[in-house]
């Protein structure tokens, strides 16, 4: 330990106008504890900052590139803290309203479940880019988020993904406007994205931290990357052993058979997007890694200012599961993340063109909530 105490200070007086965020995280939480303790007694004042995320027993930093990486005892990872985007494909356009039910909300025959369940009582943790807190369909649907680019402001969205992602999920104003999949279900804003759509790792693994400490049901997780990150996974494996359920986009790279990081992940529900045709959208990753798919073609929601916007990707595909899913847990509360994926699976419908029998179907809600009583 006492190398790596060395190493970080050392950082101080290193050079560079290249600097690297980084990730060290701690295999027990004895030596976690100590090393705290330890920099925190010895660290010279205004020097390097490290934050700490106890959910994975890390700290984050940003430290000169030139400084390399110092040799770890037994039990410490060490990772780059990369950046995140959010999933949409190109085409997004803005729409004027249209009242009523979007084409995807109709797809997956929501309405049919709402005399029995409309999602009350559900807390979605949206990890995005905050919402629209005046927009006019989303008032009565948004719980106090968090924002962690700046926690002096609130999750107020600056870029429009993830107001689009909470109307999907939760709109509710029907005589004007438009009406979510859930649309008793609460949504609450984690901003961990900033106006362009990026995100660094440890700000996803600090949302995902708050969403656990704040009771939330679900996590939406439209965004992904293409490498691996182990504190990504173990923060995933952290909330979902606490018994939050996490629904993830799978990319919009239209590869066969592969699907972005954290979808990519067993603890994740891994969401494809289909087309009006019931068909996999040419623009979405497919494959073994996907466990469902859902409408993600031009999908009409809400949009910063109380505007609307159509928007492609399976970003949309993910948060009409996170709805379905709200939907289920408002009626079975005792459902565990592994019996939600096990319903989904059991209960989607066939793909039209799916030439392998083995291929994911479509999200349907009627079938999934029968799928929940046997």
């Amino acid at each position: 330990m006492d190398n790596l105490l060395r190493w970080l200070r050392d950082t101080l007086s290193s050079t560079g106008t290249k600097c690297l965020n980084y990730l060290i995280r701690f295999r027990h939480e004895r030596d976690y504890r100590a090393f705290l303790d330890e920099w925190r007694a010895s660290a010279p004042a205004g020097s390097l900052r490290l934050h700490p995320i106890p959910l994975i027993r890390a700290v984050t930093f940003t430290a000169p590139a030139a400084a390399g990486k110092p040799r770890l005892p037994s039990g410490v990872w060490m990772e780059e803290d990369r950046l995140v985007r959010v999933e949409a494909a190109p085409a997004a356009q803005r729409v004027p309203a249209e009242k009523g039910l979007p084409w995807g909300v109709q797809q997956i025959r929501a309405p049919l479940a709402w005399n029995r369940t409309t999602g009350h009582r559900i807390k979605i943790g949206v990890i995005d880019t905050g919402i629209d807190h005046s927009h006019p369909d989303l008032k009565s649907s948004i719980g106090k988020g968090i924002n962690l680019i700046d926690r002096t402001q609130l999750p107020h969205d600056d870029n429009g993904h993830g107001t689009h992602i909470a109307g999907t999920i939760a709109a509710a104003n029907q005589p004007s406007g438009m009406i979510g999949v859930a649309p008793r279900s609460m949504v609450y804003p984690v901003k961990a994205f900033d106006y362009n759509g990026s995100a660094y790792v440890s700000d996803i693994i600090l949302g995902i931290e708050w969403c656990v400490r704040s009771g939330m049901h679900i996590i939406n997780m439209s965004f992904g990357m293409r490498s691996r990150s182990k504190s990504l996974l173990a923060a995933c494996a952290n909330a979902t052993n606490a018994g939050v359920v996490i629904v993830a986009s799978s990319g919009n790279d239209g590869k066969r058979r592969s699907v972005d990081y954290p979808a990519r992940y067993p603890q994740t529900i891994s969401v494809g997007a289909t087309n009006r045709l019931r068909r996999i959208a040419a623009f979405s990753n497919r494959g073994p890694y996907i466990d469902i798919y859902a409408p993600g073609d031009r999908i009409h929601s809400a949009w910063i200012k109380g505007k609307y916007n159509e928007m492609s990707g399976t970003s949309m595909a993910t948060s009409h599961v996170s709805g379905a899913v709200a939907l289920l847990l408002a009626r079975y509360p005792e459902l565990t993340p592994a019996d939600i994926k096990s319903i989904l699976r059991k209960s989607m419908i066939p793909l039209r063109g799916a030439k392998n029998a083995k291929t994911p179907g479509e999200l349907d809600v009627p079938k999934m909530m029968k799928a929940a009583e046997s």
